[in-house]
């Protein structure tokens, strides 16, 4: 009897995956544990593996499907030697359904009769003659003498009719939604390539929106002296190596420096749920990576706790796992803060979106010598440009501003980080 290899659990909250790719065909033998497909969430891809040996009997889902977890991906005929089993045939086509008969169209009703106004209603309101307050909310608001019932003296008008009168016009219809305008043919469509968003892109695409629809963003920018650091780093870089298997590198020094912004400002490390502030009393640090499917988050779990080595080589396996398209859910949820490092691609200056539902990210850029004054004179330095996006709902401007010049005073005097000052 052939086995059903059906779509794992995936992580909390992940229900579906699409099948990117398949690495196998109906028809082909395979081993325990031997890769079948590709599945793609939405943050990171998975393997789905054989469970037993044997051949494949048919692929019941093709590429680019969505499948829901216990979904049948394929079967497989168990046995090691088992001959190749020919794939299923294709169901019959069902039988059209009969076109069902439209009913005859019902005769339209007769127009009702106009009703003829009663004798007890009231004449129209006499403006003029209404209380100045009264006159100036029917000038403000617009609404017709005629469609207000007095009920002052002398057919007058009160602030009560007014706002009754208002409350009785009914709002306005929503416009009808245009329909999409199909993109019909396009002129230079032979030197075009269209290709389909994969779910991690529609992600991507759908989390960045939410962001900037959602937040109050804001972005706060400075900028820092690299020059200790790269004297630090220069003078260390080969002891460090040698002692912690890790190369010594400028992110381990903003994590840190991060980590002692966040200590003292603990609304940048916070996030808005509900009606409720809800202040993190641990700090698991976010480091964006491009990879070629997209742009990831990996998280490092309590990085307050790590040692300048084990950032470097926290942060070193995580970008491996996700260039090799190894990330875990676990490894992409639950971050409190995060570190994009856009000058590794040449940026001088950008403004960061926010990771949801984090309330602020740092924005690293090039490392470009320009000249500044120091000590009275004029010197070459390297200098690194410093962004942070905020929410301003949680995170007011003083808060943002000393979070970043903290990070530069511990980036420019990294001895404040070793003495905790």
């Amino acid at each position: 009897m052939a086995v059903e290899i059906k779509v794992p659990a995936l992580g909390e909250s992940v229900t579906e995956a699409t099948v990117a790719k398949w690495l196998v065909k109906a028809g082909d033998t395979v081993t325990i544990d031997q890769p079948l497909c590709e599945l793609e969430t939405d943050k990171v891809t998975v393997e789905v593996n054989a469970s037993v040996a044997g051949s494949v009997v048919d692929l019941a889902v093709a590429e680019g499907t969505t499948v829901q977890v216990g979904g049948v991906l394929c079967h497989i005929e168990a046995g090691a030697a088992g001959a190749a089993a020919k794939p299923a045939a294709a169901a019959a086509t069902p039988a059209a359904a009969p076109k069902p008969v439209a009913a005859p169209a019902p005769a339209p009703a007769p127009a009702p009769a106009p009703v003829a106004p009663s004798a007890s209603t009231p004449a129209a309101a006499n403006i003029a003659a209404s209380g100045p307050a009264t006159r100036k909310l029917v000038e403000e608001t617009g609404v017709a003498a005629s469609a207000i019932q007095p009920t002052g003296k002398d057919g007058r008008a009160t602030k009560a009719d007014v706002l009754a009168a208002l409350s009785s016009i009914p709002a306005p219809s929503a416009p009808a939604a245009k329909p999409a305008v199909p993109a019909g043919p396009r002129s230079r469509a032979d030197r075009e390539e269209r290709v389909r968003m994969t779910r991690l892109r529609r992600t991507i695409a759908n989390r960045l929106k939410e962001a900037q629809n959602t937040a109050a963003m804001l972005t706060t920018f400075n900028e820092v002296d690299m020059t200790a650091v790269m004297t630090l780093r220069e003078r260390l870089k080969e002891d460090f190596e040698k002692k912690h298997g890790a190369r010594l590198g400028f992110m381990s020094f903003f994590v840190k420096a991060c980590i002692a912004g966040l200590k003292e400002l603990p609304s940048v490390n916070a996030e808005i749920e509900g009606d409720d502030l809800v202040y993190k009393n641990y700090y698991d640090i976010g480091v964006a990576v491009g990879t070629p499917q997209g742009l990831v988050v990996p998280v490092l779990r309590d990085a307050d706790m790590l040692s300048f080595a084990e950032v470097e080589k926290g942060i070193a396996e995580l970008g491996k796992k996700a260039r090799d398209g190894k990330l875990t859910i676990a490894d992409l949820t639950g971050g409190t803060f995060t570190i994009s490092n856009g000058g590794v691609y040449g940026s001088l200056m950008s403004t960061p979106i926010l990771n949801p539902p984090q309330s602020a990210i740092l924005g690293m850029h090039k490392i470009q010598q320009r000249p500044m004054v120091v000590g009275g004179e004029v010197k070459a330095r390297p200098m690194m440009y410093l962004a942070v996006s905020y929410d301003h709902r949680i995170i007011d401007g003083r808060e943002a501003v000393l979070f970043l010049v903290r990070i530069k005073e511990c980036i420019e005097d990294p001895e404040r980080l070793l003495l905790g000052v």
